[in-house]
């Protein structure tokens, strides 16, 4: 219980701090563990490397900004703690299954198609006098 505890609360820190530069020897110190003691624990709580899941957060928050911003993916990889786009494209292929703009253009592509359909207006057979109805098409919606 206790080993849960410890490492809930360095999974917690990890979280808050992605977007600087994490070295297991910095974790380890973080902890107050000898890294290969800290490393033996975190693997038998979660079943996944210290490292391992340093990656997939970080990886995890970059295909979040993919999704959301217009950010270059330079400037996301970076972020991460990436040194270079090719690094980072490289693991998050691996990661994905697609390039990190592969990626960002498919999960555009789905969030339109899931979007909810607009009204169709069909104005044709009304004269639609007033400025509101020109330019909203309040006319005559069509369901």
């Amino acid at each position: 219980m206790m080993q849960q505890e410890i490492i809930h609360s360095l999974t917690h820190w990890i979280d808050q701090n992605l977007d600087k530069a994490l070295s297991i020897d910095e974790v380890a110190a973080k902890s107050g563990y000898s890294k290969w003691h800290l490393q033996r624990m975190f693997r038998a709580v979660t079943k996944q490397t210290l490292g391992g899941y340093i990656r997939e957060r970080r990886l995890t928050l970059a295909a979040e900004a993919l999704r959301q911003t217009q950010r270059p993916v330079f400037d996301i990889a970076m972020q991460y703690g990436y040194d270079s786009q090719q690094t980072f494209s490289r693991v998050f292929r691996r990661q994905f299954s697609q390039t990190p703009t592969a990626y960002r253009h498919t999960m555009r592509r789905q969030a339109m198609i899931q979007r909810p359909r607009l009204l169709s207006f069909d104005c044709a057979d009304n004269n639609m006098n007033s400025f509101a109805q020109r330019t909203t098409g309040e006319c005559c919606p069509v369901s």
